[in-house]
């Protein structure tokens, strides 16, 4: 546990806040898909003194003095990305990865032109378009759904007559609640045949790409790649565009990042990043990647044999998406709030052509990557799967969460989150 002695001496409110949040990862199991533990070393790097430089420019090319020691980073984390993800190309500067995304069409496309890419209620992305986000202003989006619900197939049928009809600049493929793989050739396929550039947004997929356990879409031909350095990846919260081999590409979306979309990077970010990816490339790396697998296999093995219905049919990734409210009755608010209760945590979310209202759906989305971290295995993700139906079976029922709560205490006694990867 960290002592934050300078803090405890000058912002006790803080102070406070800090050791909560310290506590409350250490007694509960997080399972938001989308978050994980970073190592002490990325935690050490993200407050650094690093945070004290400003650095416009890339390196080599600043516009301030004093970068010898940024330039050494900043390098070693776009060498470092490079391999992890075997492009050609890398830039390491976006902020997070809707700034990611958002320099990507600015550099790929004028305004006006359009995207093709999921459908949100299907697994998509708010930066793939919707109706309330501010590129959506700029930007013309147009969306493909799944053809069947109950097993994930997209209709790559109507995402051809889609690309056809609309010929967009990007077909971008890529998900935030979607758990299966997508066929990438097809992609590429479609893409050729309208002359567009084909994008994955891989973000909550980063980690289990780096670890080879899921196909890389640049072995199949993809131009570019958008992602997160946190979720699956374990690193600082952070975004990254990698380019698989066209230098022009490369340099348009340099000039999108900065400076078309940012100005200083925070050299803190990007040096835990730069540990993260070091974690990355270790061959552990890989063991963990597969073990995140395995324990949302186990945890759909739970849902499916209680009768829950799993959207996709189950998960070929980190992810599951259960209708709760079809099977048990209960909301995906409550089934957050409750669960909260006895110390897991999880979000709500809305399942495909969800009949309720985004704050309060029919479904919960939950992942594998942070209990993973943990040292967790096949036999706790099913122990977890098992409490959290219970939870909801019993979400009137005090007495019943009371003991739910002190199994959930005692593994996550049994698993403390550790400092060190490697």
């Amino acid at each position: 546990m960290n002592e934050y002695t300078y803090i405890k001496e000058q912002d006790d409110a803080i102070y406070q806040a800090l050791m909560g949040e310290e506590l409350r990862e250490q007694r509960g199991i997080e399972l938001i898909p989308s978050e994980n533990y970073a190592s002490k070393a990325v935690r050490e790097a993200n407050g650094s003194v690093f945070t004290n430089k400003y650095s416009e420019g890339y390196p080599g090319k600043r516009y301030y003095g004093g970068q010898q020691f940024t330039d050494v980073i900043e390098t070693l984390a776009i060498e470092r990305a490079k391999q992890l993800f075997k492009a050609k190309y890398a830039n390491v500067q976006p902020l997070g990865g809707a700034a990611a995304n958002v320099a990507m069409y600015f550099a790929l496309m004028e305004p006006g032109d359009t995207v093709l890419g999921m459908d949100l209620s299907h697994g998509g992305h708010l930066t793939h378009g919707h109706p309330t986000t501010a590129i959506n202003k700029v930007f013309n989006f147009v969306r493909y759904k799944m053809k069947d619900v109950d097993t994930g197939e997209i209709d790559y049928d109507h995402l051809r007559q889609m690309a056809l009809e609309h010929k967009p600049k990007i077909i971008l493929a890529g998900f935030s609640a979607y758990s299966r793989e997508l066929d990438y050739a097809k992609f590429v396929e479609i893409a050729k045949e309208v002359g567009a550039y084909t994008v994955a947004d891989i973000a909550h997929i980063t980690g289990l790409i780096a670890g080879g356990v899921l196909k890389n879409p640049f072995d199949y031909g993809f131009d570019v790649m958008t992602m997160t350095t946190h979720k699956s990846l374990r690193g600082p919260r952070g975004g990254m565009i990698v380019v698989r081999e066209d230098a022009e590409l490369a340099k348009r979306i340099d000039k999108a990042v900065f400076p078309g979309m940012q100005g200083g990077p925070h050299m803190n970010v990007i040096a835990a990043k730069a540990v993260a990816f070091q974690e990355a490339l270790h061959p552990n790396f890989k063991e963990y990647a597969v073990q995140i697998l395995k324990n949302a296999k186990a945890m759909e093995a739970v849902f499916k044999k209680e009768g829950i219905r799993l959207l996709c049919g189950g998960t070929d990734n980190h992810l599951l998406l259960a209708d709760v409210y079809g099977s048990l009755g209960i909301t995906g608010k409550e089934a957050e709030m409750v669960l909260d209760e006895v110390g897991i945590t999880l979000n709500k979310n809305m399942i495909a052509d969800e009949p309720r209202t985004a704050m309060d759906p029919s479904g919960i989305r939950f992942g594998t990557p942070a209990m993973t971290t943990r040292g967790m295995k096949e036999a706790e993700a099913t122990k977890l799967a098992e409490l959290m139906i219970a939870t909801m079976r019993a979400k009137d029922d005090a007495e019943a969460k009371i003991a739910i709560q002190k199994e959930v205490q005692a593994l996550c006694e049994a698993f403390p989150v550790p400092e060190r990867f490697v």
